[in-house]
């Protein structure tokens, strides 16, 4: 298990000793904030780009949300991170790194928003924005529009103040070509990423 699940699962777990006596109901007009770490993992084969396999690394950064209740089991929520900062391997030989900057925008459900309850789980859908930059010398990566998906949960230490855990997977590739316009192939990140953190509620 690498350090990313073993932080979530220790989250969720000293969440659940926190909050034995607390319970929270989310409702109508209800602002949420969210702040946290992730591990991004791209998927294991990311294409081939001039004839050559191209490999994207793990990466692990501050990842942040807010959102905005319209019932009290229904909500939208835009997020993002910080630049994750992806190692590059071309047939092997590394060749630098590529910043992925990933912005989503989602409407989540809350099968148990309205009822009082310290355990609220979730789950969202709706639309990655991935823009990319500084890329190795001479290459061009375009930006990236796509699905994105979320389950995750927030577990109430007091009225206003959750741990959360979460998993998304964003639908994201790239069209990679040289900055005098020779495309190049397609780079297929498909990330993976893997969060806790807190939540505010106001």
């Amino acid at each position: 298990m690498t350090l990313m699940p073993r932080l979530v699962t220790a989250t969720l777990l000293g969440a659940s000793l926190l909050a034995s006596q607390t319970a929270l109901a989310f409702e109508a007009g209800d602002f949420y904030v969210r702040g946290g770490i992730a591990q991004s993992e791209p998927r294991s084969n990311n294409g081939d780009v001039a004839g050559e396999r191209l490999d994207i690394a793990n990466e692990r950064g501050f990842t942040y949300g807010l959102g905005y209740m319209f019932y009290g089991n229904l909500g939208v929520e835009l997020s993002g991170s910080e630049k994750f900062e992806h190692d590059l391997t071309l047939g092997g030989d590394a060749i630098g790194s590529i910043d992925r900057m990933p912005i989503n925008l989602m409407v989540n459900y809350y099968p148990m928003g309205s009822l009082d309850s310290r355990v609220q789980p979730y789950v969202g859908a709706g639309l990655n924005y991935t823009r990319f930059s500084g890329e190795p010398e001479g290459l061009d990566a375009r930006r990236s529009y796509g699905a994105v998906g979320q389950v995750g949960v927030d577990l109430a230490i007091t009225d206003n103040l959750l741990l959360n855990g979460s998993v998304n997977y964003a639908d994201v590739e790239t069209r990679l070509s040289t900055t005098d316009g020779e495309r190049l192939g397609t780079a297929k990140v498909d990330p993976v990423t893997i969060g806790g953190g807190i939540t505010l509620r106001f």
